[in-house]
């Protein structure tokens, strides 16, 4: 019989074995090198283990692009370049555990600082990314005047002006100011108002001529004036990198992960398969003073399937959305037979990718009415070239469906739970999710500037697919915060808004909508927008009024349903002056609305 001691020291030995620390390459902590080289090299020695566990030993670690490798990705809602820079780069991997013991990653010029490619039953944990020099800049309002605003510039945005045009200057790039988001200064939330177009419209116009060193004016004819001592996250740069990167993967978990900045989407997910995400934070780094977080989304999900999980996360001062889960749907250019369709990416930013495989399932989207047509099965894919492929089914396609008409792949369609997380003020809305999958969203706090959830859906601009089948939204709390703001698509807290240019009401889009036991804290009317939705339920839900902010939404109505089937609203509970407390219908039949008369709501038709 083995003894326990002797039990311990085999297995102690054989996880010993599998362990690589990247200070056995050379590298010293702390000590400002490039790191690329030594973290290659460890990489490399994990190819030789059963179950790698690589150590980054807990300290600073400095990444430069010229010693990275340079790979041709086509990343979904990103600018398309030559090559991405990828300093840190798991490809090809199985039974992987990075531990980067609690470390700051501190990345230099435009880079994509982790890249998870074609990998299975990955960990990556307890990690912070910054910049040293941040791909976004800041500054303070010190005055205002009719047609102008002074700034004080942070010591951390190197910047210059030329030509009347303020271009930030960072390692190895120089860009162009070309938006502005206004924070207030006590709250950090995005100010009230502020929305799109900060400043007002044909924002390029401005001039700026510097008062003094990291003092600058800018000059414009400011339609909306913003307040003295309130900050200005100064928007430059291309989506050119995402922050981490995961493609053609599976069984991928991140924890303990801070996103300080990056240089595009925090975490683009793509063409992968159960993800777990626990513990990750994209929001402004607490030691540097700012108030913005990433360059644009936290999580972007883009043709993923399987099981998505977001547990205990926390959003605040991206420049977009903090989840975005989606599809991407193609345009069909024509038939090249009964069976064959010459098909073409239209987003400038989501084309290039491998969209089908053989034997997977395909719906035909009928572009007008956002039907959907048929179902076919993929028998091949062909690239023709980045934006064109040709694919061929194994049965007729659908007789209606024509050039201008569109496909989505459903087998690349995730279940996703979102729980437990924190969706701070950041520039436009906190969910987006579009799938056929089930989704739950529970137990979150919102305090987004713009609508909260977001359904959307389209195959006419956005080309990002996916029509909800099965939605649960409960016990969740919407703070006043949330709809301060216009952003695209925010018509109420929730935002049940597929873009579909001739609406059919006996055919809706979404179905299966359930809003449960939520707490909603307005402070304007507009709770809830739904537009072609068959079976919506809003029921048990508790609503407060706040007056924290004014009232400003051009929406009069706590709730709008618009070209809706089977409607449910019970069981509700309101304190304090609502605003509203009204339905309005918008070719909706009132014998689809089911409305619990003991709750007061006044119908408009």
């Amino acid at each position: 019989m083995i003894s326990l001691f002797l039990l311990t020291c085999m297995f102690g030995t054989a996880n010993a074995q599998d362990t690589i620390s990247v200070s056995d390459f050379g590298y010293v902590v702390n000590s400002k090198t490039d790191a690329v080289p030594f973290v290659k090299k460890a990489i490399a020695a994990c190819r030789n283990k059963k179950k790698p566990v690589l150590i980054f030993p807990r300290g600073r670690y400095d990444f430069w692009p010229e010693q990275s490798a340079s790979k041709q990705y086509y990343e979904s809602n990103t600018d398309v370049i030559p090559v991405r820079k990828c300093p840190i780069l798991i490809e090809g991997f199985k039974n992987l555990t990075i531990d980067f013991k609690e470390s700051d990653l501190v990345f230099h010029g435009m880079m994509q600082p982790i890249t998870v490619d074609s990998s299975e039953n990955v960990l990556i944990k307890n990690v912070s990314i910054d910049w040293d020099v941040p791909v976004m800049g800041q500054g303070k309002i010190i005055a205002v005047g009719e047609n102008y605003i002074d700034v004080e510039i942070s010591p951390e945005s190197p910047y210059e002006i030329s030509n009347g045009k303020i271009f930030f200057v960072g390692e190895g790039w120089r860009s162009e100011l070309s938006d502005i988001m206004e924070f207030d200064k006590e709250t950090k939330f995005i100010a009230q108002g502020c929305g799109d177009g900060c400043l007002g419209n044909d924002f390029y116009s401005y001039t700026g001529e510097e008062i003094s060193r990291n003092n600058i004016r800018i000059k414009y004819k400011i339609a909306r004036h913003p307040e003295i001592g309130n900050y200005l996250a100064l928007r430059h740069s291309a989506r050119d990198h995402a922050g981490t990167f995961i493609r053609n993967s599976k069984n991928i978990r991140l924890e303990n992960l801070n996103m300080f900045q990056n240089a595009g989407l925090g975490i683009l997910s793509q063409y992968s398969e159960n993800l777990s995400f626990r513990n990750v934070q994209c929001v402004p780094n607490p030691k540097k003073g700012r108030v913005f977080a990433g360059h644009d989304d936290g999580l972007h999900f883009s043709n993923c399937k399987g099981q998505i999980t977001v547990d205990h996360c926390r959003f605040a001062g991206l420049m977009d959305d903090p989840i975005n889960v989606h599809g991407t749907s193609v345009r069909v250019v024509k038939k090249l037979g009964d069976r064959k369709l010459l098909c073409k990416f239209i987003h400038d930013q989501s084309y290039g990718f491998v969209w089908a495989r053989p034997g997977e399932k395909i719906g035909f989207i009928e572009h007008e009415f956002m039907n959907t047509a048929g179902f076919g099965i993929v028998e091949s894919f062909a690239p023709v070239n980045p934006r064109e492929f040709e694919i061929s089914f194994t049965g007729p396609l659908p007789s209606v469906i024509t050039g201008g008409d569109a496909l989505e792949n459903l087998t690349w369609s995730p279940d996703v739970i979102i729980k437990n997380s924190f969706f701070g003020s950041c520039r436009a809305r906190g969910i987006l999710v579009t799938t056929p999958g089930k989704v739950v969203i529970e137990k979150n706090i919102f305090e987004s500037s713009g609508s909260a959830i977001l359904i959307a859906g389209d195959a006419n601009y956005w080309y990002e697919s996916g029509a909800v089948k099965d939605v649960m939204i409960r016990n969740n709390t919407f703070n006043a915060p949330c709809l301060t703001s216009m952003f695209q698509f925010c018509e109420a807290i929730i935002s049940i808004c597929p873009e579909i240019p001739t609406i059919d009401r006996a055919k809706p889009f979404h179905r299966n909508i359930r809003i449960e036991k939520n707490t909603f804290n307005p402070f304007d009317y507009p709770v809830l927008y739904a537009k072609s939705v068959q079976r919506l339920i809003f029921l048990n839900n508790y609503i407060k009024r706040s007056v924290k902010f004014k009232p400003w939404h051009p929406r009069k109505q706590m709730i709008t349903l618009e070209s809706c089937q089977k409607v449910r609203i019970s069981q509700n509970k309101f304190f304090g002056e609502v605003l509203g407390k009204n339905v309005k219908l918008i070719n909706t039949l009132r014998t689809d609305l089911q409305l619990d008369m003991k709750q007061s709501i006044v119908i408009e038709n």
